[in-house]
């Protein structure tokens, strides 16, 4: 095909459904799925049944059927109820999608009903991609028990995908500004390390911002001068963002002796803000603190003071809520 020649939008020109739709593609950046994490959710009824509630929100959907086809943009306004067939003597898995037939390209569908949602019976019960040529996104697969005619959310397996997701990343260095204060024993026990001035909330070294839409957080959390004295140390090294605990800790370990010395030490960590204590997160203010402990067969001392720095660096990722 030659030159789209009328660019979109100059006045005086004309513009088919086509370009509408290749302008849709090219802001999505080629990509396709629901807006937002919470968007076209689909969840058990209210009082479970023979169905499932589709919610609010939008999407992107890419045409398959052609280079130019295009995208096309849906939405749907409150909750839409999607019947779900019972199931006999044995279970099966069903695909819920939301598929868009153009008829300039397949089906014989109106206009006013080129976009719809879709039971996909049998399908695999590991599936998670819609079939091969149609035009559609994959929103949920309801793996059901045999003789089951009401579908709870405990069948429902979530398969959206959010077509453009939101990222904030934001970096945060921390000074003490205390002289030295030292760990030591062998306890196990995790404290909060440095301990801070009392003005500041629970040891909080900042308070982070945590956005609505994030479904996750990467944080990189480190120290640079960590001071290791008067003998073997063996400890650990974490972060606590709010309520929740890092569930992973890196070590603190060397075999030097007892001459003064300083290390860095890093962590990776992903936090789920899916999850109960995380899900209260979203849409707060939360402390960080940096959490330290040491270990059964350590015979040194863990400090910090005012030529210690940490940097904790924290990327928010959108994803399904």
């Amino acid at each position: 095909m030659a030159l789209k020649t009328t660019p979109f939008v100059i006045t005086g020109g004309e513009h088919d459904a086509q370009q509408f739709r290749m302008m849709i593609k090219d802001l999505a950046q080629g990509n396709q799925g629901v807006t937002q994490g919470s968007h076209l959710k689909v969840a058990a009824l209210s009082t479970p049944g023979a169905g499932v509630q589709v919610g609010d929100g939008s999407a992107v959907i890419t045409g398959v059927w052609a280079a130019d086809q295009g995208s096309y943009n849906v939405y749907n306004i409150g909750a839409d109820i999607v019947n779900i067939a019972a199931t006999g003597g044995t279970g099966r898995s069903d695909m819920l999608i939301l598929r868009v037939q153009d008829s300039n390209y397949e089906g014989d569908k109106t206009p006013s009903t080129s976009a719809f949602f879709e039971i996909v019976p049998n399908v695999s019960s590991s599936a998670t991609t819609v079939p091969s040529g149609y035009s559609a996104i994959p929103l949920a697969r309801i793996d059901i028990p045999a003789s089951t005619a009401t579908i709870t959310n405990a069948m429902i397996k979530d398969l959206r995908k959010v077509a453009n997701p939101r990222r904030e990343r934001i970096l945060y260095p921390f000074y003490p500004t205390s002289s030295l204060t030292e760990i030591s024993g062998t306890s196990e026990t995790w404290k909060t390390h440095p301990p801070l001035p009392s003005n500041t909330p629970a040891g909080n070294m900042r308070t982070i911002a945590i956005p609505s839409w994030a479904a996750s957080a990467k944080v990189v959390f480190s120290v640079n001068g960590l001071r290791l004295a008067d003998g073997n140390v063996w400890g650990g090294f974490r972060f606590m963002l709010g309520t929740v605990e890092a569930a992973q800790w890196v070590g603190i370990d060397d075999n030097q002796g007892t001459a003064a010395r300083r290390v860095y030490v890093e962590m990776v960590e992903m936090i789920d803000l899916t999850t109960t204590a995380g899900a209260a997160m979203r849409g707060t203010n939360q402390s960080f603190f940096s959490r330290m402990r040491t270990r059964s067969s350590n015979a040194g001392k863990i400090g910090i003071d005012e030529t210690t720095t940490f940097k904790i660096d924290i990327e928010f990722l959108e994803g399904p809520l």
